[in-house]
């Protein structure tokens, strides 16, 4: 890997903040205004793609949807393969599926039975660390289906709501915000 940093550029700046979406009380942190200024992109995919190295892995996970705007680019930047990680429904084949629950309802996430190899090392990526449900279930996903979750990585990771405390590897945050 080849990236160099180049002067210290703040990412937050770039960051969109969206008061009461997708409803009243949620304050979202919309990645869309980083991803779509080329320099801002290079310095956070650089970014990534150090501390993701660390993990040394076989494949990089992503998790639906705004998991894959990370790590598809990172796969290509580190020389490893991609998978998907989906909702119900989406993928072909056969699947290996996990339900987890919310603290609104129930979700659940799908990998097709052939995307991991046993004992492949694998980090899972998405955009957002919050109350770490998602991640977590992912991570869980992931082992069903015979990887070694080496880490996990996101671009924003919201402190207050502990999500980090239901991960049981190690996690790397490109972006992090007290409240």
């Amino acid at each position: 890997m080849s990236f160099k940093d180049p002067a210290p550029l703040e990412l937050k700046r770039y960051i969109r903040e969206v008061p009461d979406f997708p409803k009243p009380g949620i304050l979202f942190y919309d990645i869309s205004t980083l991803i779509r200024n080329p320099e801002a992109w290079q310095v956070a995919t650089g970014r990534l793609a150090q501390a993701v190295s660390r993990f040394q892995p076989d494949l990089l996970a992503g998790i639906e949807s705004r998991g894959f705007l990370t790590a598809a680019p990172l796969a290509t930047r580190l020389g490893c393969g991609f998978t998907m990680l989906r909702k119900p429904g989406k993928l072909p084949g056969k699947t290996i599926s996990h339900k987890y629950s919310l603290e609104y309802g129930e979700d659940e996430l799908h990998i097709q039975a052939d995307a991991v190899t046993p004992g492949q090392r694998v980090v899972v990526l998405d955009d957002l660390l919050a109350t770490g449900g998602t991640l977590a279930a992912s991570i869980d996903l992931l082992r069903k289906a015979g990887a070694e979750v080496v880490g996990a990585s996101v671009m924003i990771e919201l402190l207050a709501l502990g999500g980090r405390k239901k991960i049981d590897v190690p996690v790397t945050s490109l972006l992090t915000y007290e409240d």
